[in-house]
């Protein structure tokens, strides 16, 4: 697919497929060609400031940009993967300019009115990409830091709702709450 043809590119990628807590988030950027932005990369090899310095960049420069979400009764009724694509969608639905392509991370494309490519790894190899990747996990860490402040003694401000040993150990002692994921096997497992 030749891309120069194209020039409403959005790259879309999401946050928070792996955490027992919290919503799966979702971004979609279409990068402006005359406004390039340094230092974009996976959001996941990047400090948290400069993260989020980039963040304010990226929303401040990109043509357009979206951030969607899908909720945990979504994660719980659909599965993480359809839910981690509705997202997507939503994303890439509510851009201000509908995209021409969309460029999307990983091995499955969501459900889009528009041509599509999926690209493994695209976070590390597409600016677009890692601009939503960046958006994206911004977005969702900061949530996760003010359900730490509404659900203390779970650490989600420090673990963002990831399975570590502090968070099981905080799911055993206090039980769950109501932004746990009750599909998850390690929350799933004291409901019985």
């Amino acid at each position: 697919m030749n891309r120069e043809q194209f020039q409403f590119i959005a790259g879309v990628d999401e946050v928070g497929r792996g955490p027992l807590a919290g919503p799966v988030v979702a971004a979609a950027v279409i990068l402006d060609s005359q406004k390039p932005i340094l230092g974009l990369a996976d959001s996941k090899k990047l400090s948290q400031a400069k993260r989020e310095a980039l963040s304010e960049e990226i929303k401040r420069n990109a043509l357009a940009w979206s951030i969607a979400r899908a909720e945990i009764e979504e994660i719980d009724q659909l599965n993480i993967l359809q839910a981690s694509l509705l997202a997507m969608k939503r994303a890439v639905e509510t851009l201000n300019q509908f995209p021409q392509l969309a460029l999307i991370d990983g091995n499955k494309l969501p459900d889009l009115a528009c041509p599509m490519e999926a690209i493994i790894k695209g976070d590390s190899k597409e600016a677009c990409i890692s601009a939503a990747s960046i958006i994206a996990k911004v977005a969702r860490d900061k949530e996760m830091v003010e359900m730490d402040q509404r659900y203390p003694g779970y650490g989600f401000a420090k673990h963002k709702g990831y399975p570590t040993k502090q968070h099981r150990e905080a799911i055993q002692t206090l039980g769950i709450t109501p932004i746990h994921r009750r599909s998850f096997a390690p929350v799933q497992k004291l409901l019985f």
